[in-house]
């Protein structure tokens, strides 16, 4: 069913238009009792008249509705659905129909930290914040009991589906993590949008705000993690070392400083590595004598 604005008129002026009929009620309540105290009894057609007028009264007074800014007022006339307002003020709708109101205000929530396994099968904690708006008051109304439950279960429901689909990190750069951010987020922000178009719900945003092992392997993927990071510089040092040593070898070997053999060589890119692997300040041993003793 197609959301569609409901019959509505300015309030102030059926409200105006209802003091006027007030005031008739009680000129023609006080017409009704002159005639009552001039020929002793009072006129069927005048109390008759009278009767519908009040009721007439009552009926457009039950029409009367205020729609806050960012609101919707959904309208129901005996449980059938004759249309939404959504434009803020003092309006006057079908008397005797039922209102209902969906605010239209943005919203976020933060789901619990929700304990997972990932792609790989390591069990990790994931929460993630939703941020989201009703842009179809009839779909949130009736499509479904609760839309805030509704999308507070969905999301949980994504953030649980997201987590099992991508590993924690991967060493593959093409490959998604739960670590890329960016990436992680806009596929969560797809998935609620679809899950929720239905409650007439329109996610705005949608970002992972915590991600971290669980606690019983914390522990050993820290120290997974440390250890990948000092392989990681000491292959650094290393390669850097290396461009050291032979660019120390060459230029000695262009200036011609000194000439080695093979032996001395090998000797001093053994002794220059050394000094710069080394997660130590070198203590240098002076050699008094020869080059080769």
């Amino acid at each position: 069913m197609e959301l569609r604005r409901a019959f509505r008129l300015n309030g102030f002026l059926v409200l105006g238009v209802l003091v006027l009929l007030i005031i008739a009620i009680a000129a023609e309540a006080h017409g009704l009792n002159s005639r009552a105290d001039d020929h002793g009894g009072s006129s069927t057609l005048l109390g008759a008249g009278l009767a519908v007028t009040i009721l007439a009264a009552v009926l457009a007074a039950s029409g009367f509705v205020v729609v806050n800014p960012n609101q919707a007022k959904v309208i129901q006339f005996f449980g059938r659905y004759i249309g939404s307002v959504g434009e803020s003020g003092f309006h006057w709708v079908t008397p005797l129909s039922s209102r209902r109101g969906i605010s239209l205000r943005v919203r976020n929530f933060e789901t619990q930290k929700l304990k997972v396994n990932d792609l790989d099968g390591n069990p990790v904690e994931i929460a993630a914040v939703v941020v989201y708006q009703v842009v179809d008051s009839y779909k949130a109304a009736f499509a479904v009991d609760d839309y805030e439950d509704f999308v507070m279960t969905q999301s949980e429901t994504a953030v649980r589906h997201l987590a099992t689909i991508h590993p924690y990190q991967s060493d593959d750069a093409n490959a998604a993590s739960l670590r890329d951010g960016a990436e992680i987020a806009g596929e969560l922000t797809a998935e609620l949008r679809d899950r929720t178009e239905l409650a007439g719900i329109e996610i705005i945003e949608a970002r992972i705000t915590h991600l971290a092992y669980a606690p019983e392997i914390a522990q050993a993927m820290l120290v997974r993690q440390q250890a990948a990071q000092v392989v990681a510089a000491r292959s650094r040092i290393v390669e850097g070392a290396v461009g050291m040593v032979g660019l120390a070898l060459d230029r000695l070997a262009d200036q011609g400083v000194v000439e080695l053999d093979e032996e001395r060589k090998a000797a001093m890119v053994s002794n220059l590595l050394v000094v710069l692997c080394g997660d130590r300040a070198a203590a240098p041993v002076v050699n008094a004598g020869t080059l080769y003793a």
